[in-house]
């Protein structure tokens, strides 16, 4: 049985890892996915608000500056942003799942760690629990998101259209 754990960070660490490791026993496998929030949009604002330019940048971190092909400007989408957004990435991945994967890892299970960048939380979820075709899906009922009351929580959404089984884990 392959179980997946969806987590922002926040998964009680314990439950989660008894439930998946009870789910994918005898053979079984876990991956834990975590998507990290990064709106892209805001990096442009954020240079044009402290008035650096992409050159600067660019100088200042030694990477290889691309201007647009006229030559008239620095490009809305600076190389340097993907150099630091996944470096943002990495570390959150890492920082959120570490602990549950050292849990999963010292019960015997075999376990599979996935991050990715997204804009849309149970989008991304939704889509990496078809991709690895999960038989089980695993995630908490109390996340860092905003809103929860009035726009409905991550986990209610994701139940509502996994292409799997749902465990809400409290």
């Amino acid at each position: 049985m392959h179980v997946m754990i969806a987590t922002d960070g926040t998964i009680d660490t314990g439950k989660a890892a008894e439930i998946a490791g009870n789910l994918a026993c005898n053979g079984g496998k876990v991956t834990i996915f975590t998507v990290v929030v990064v709106p892209r949009g805001m990096l442009n604002e954020m240079r044009a608000a402290s008035a650096d330019s992409a050159d600067d940048k660019a100088r200042e971190l030694s990477v290889e500056f691309r201007s647009t092909p006229a030559g008239d400007g620095p490009v809305s989408h600076w190389v340097g942003d993907d150099a630091i957004v996944n470096r943002y990435v990495n570390s959150k991945v890492k920082e959120r799942t570490s602990e549950l994967a050292a849990a999963l890892t010292a019960a015997g299970v075999a376990v599979e760690v996935v991050g990715c960048e997204g804009e849309n939380a149970s989008r991304s979820v939704l889509e990496c629990a078809r991709t690895n075709d999960a038989d089980v899906l695993c995630i908490g009922t109390h996340g860092v998101g905003r809103f929860e009351g009035l726009l409905g929580s991550l986990s209610t959404k994701v139940a509502r259209h996994a292409p799997c089984s749902v465990v809400l884990v409290r």
